[in-house]
């Protein structure tokens, strides 16, 4: 039989009733012939309840006990989504990330997936069972503990069993009916896209935009799996959502498929660092192992042995980042005047695979937001985006200047 991953995630199994809509979506699935593998992930709100309870218990928790304690949402769902579809009639029965084996690496709370052997599942396939309800977001590590793959870890599950099991197809259901130009909720033109290339769903997915978590997207480009994404609470059709594939699944695309938007970033300058080789490296290694998430990047021209370093950050991470600069002028690796952070800024993205073929997008973009009245303070481009970073007040007026200016509520 082919092979069909069906991922569910928290808000489609909320309530015993959306777990029973979601399960009647599987016998739909099951009645074409598939064999369904279907992901699910913690009921909504309970992964966070769980964490809760553990920095309650022990601030300074155990990672491994962590991990034992957050994983117990997925079981419980993937227990209850299998006794739905056996009442049903379905043959389904629950596997938990020790049972497939889903083996990790020992990175507790960030684990990362090795292997996947597809023995246990198949056979069980073979003896009649029609779908395998495995808890997401879990696994077990060469010690043989429970693991947790971190935040969405559940779509990397999910990619992982159809790349493994070389499955027809991945759908992601979720509370969005598919894959929008930009935030609908900050530009009533968005338009969902029938199909967008992995290559712009993973710069839409890394800079800000919710609907598939990075690294499952990183996984199904890598693996060529194909993924749909597409509510649990529409009525099903062969044609909703969005399909995630190959540039060369796409007939014809718009140079700009999307507006990205991150309001969360902050503006880092070290004023005056001494210009030598080596200089970066001393000034992001800390950074890195501080555990800064570091994106834009802007050094300005050196004056008489002197230069202004810029980078961008996520807000949250502010503090940790003037802790690990100032360690390390202390200790006499780097020398600084000043360090200026300013946390009021937001990074507003195009994305597109038509730019590598068409010129000019960067000019457009410019234009437009020059005739809003908006300064660009730090600008990052790449192969098939660019980003800039403004005022935070005005990101909203930026999403729709630049989606009105690359028209993308129309079709390519």
């Amino acid at each position: 039989m082919p092979v069909l991953v069906m991922k569910f995630g928290g808000t489609s199994v909320a309530t015993l009733d959306r777990i029973r809509r979601a399960a009647k979506r599987v016998g739909l699935e099951v009645a074409k012939g598939y064999d369904v593998i279907v992901i699910v992930s913690a009921m909504s709100g309970k992964t966070n309840e769980l964490v809760g309870w553990v920095n309650e218990t022990s601030p300074m928790f155990d990672a491994r006990e962590y991990d034992a304690v957050v994983s117990s949402g997925e079981n419980v769902t993937a227990g209850l989504m299998a006794l739905t579809l056996q009442e049903m009639d379905i043959p389904a029965r629950s596997w938990q990330g020790w049972q497939v084996p889903l083996k990790t690496t020992s990175a507790h709370s960030s684990a990362r997936i090795e292997e996947i052997p597809t023995d246990n599942i198949n056979r069980k396939f073979g003896e009649g069972m029609q779908v395998a309800v495995v808890a997401g977001f879990q696994g077990i590590s060469p010690e043989g503990r429970i693991t947790t793959l971190g935040r969405g870890g559940s779509d990397t599950t999910a990619v992982a069993f159809a790349a493994a099991f070389d499955a027809e197809r991945c759908d992601i259901y979720t509370d969005v009916d598919g894959v929008y130009t930009t935030d609908p909720r900050v530009c009533d033109k968005a338009r969902k896209m029938d199909r967008i290339a992995f290559e712009e769903m993973l710069e839409l997915a890394s800079l800000g935009a919710k609907v598939l978590q990075t690294r499952s997207v990183e996984l199904a480009m890598r693996y060529k799996v194909r993924l749909r994404v597409l509510s649990s609470f529409e009525e099903p059709s062969d044609n909703a959502g969005t399909l995630v594939c190959d540039e060369e699944d796409i007939m014809e695309s718009n140079v700009v498929a999307g507006v990205a938007y991150s309001r969360d970033e902050a503006k880092m300058t070290l004023v005056s660092v001494e210009d030598r080789p080596g200089i970066a490296a001393a000034i992001f290694m800390p950074l890195s192992e501080a555990g800064v998430n570091v994106d834009m990047i802007v050094q300005n021209i050196a004056e008489e042995g002197r230069t202004d370093m810029t980078f961008s950050c996520p807000t949250e991470q502010v503090k940790r980042a003037q802790k690990a600069l100032d360690d390390a002028k202390a200790k006499g690796d780097i020398s600084f005047n000043e360090l200026v952070a300013d946390t009021g800024v937001a990074k507003i993205s195009v994305v597109g695979i038509g730019m590598r073929s068409h010129t000019g997008v960067a000019a457009k973009m410019f234009k437009v937001l020059s005739s809003e009245g908006i300064n660009i303070k730090v600008i990052t481009t790449s192969e098939i985006k660019i980003s800039v970073l403004i005022d935070r007040k005005y990101m909203e007026l930026a999403v729709q200047a630049l989606h009105d200016a690359f028209e993308l509520e129309k079709k390519a």
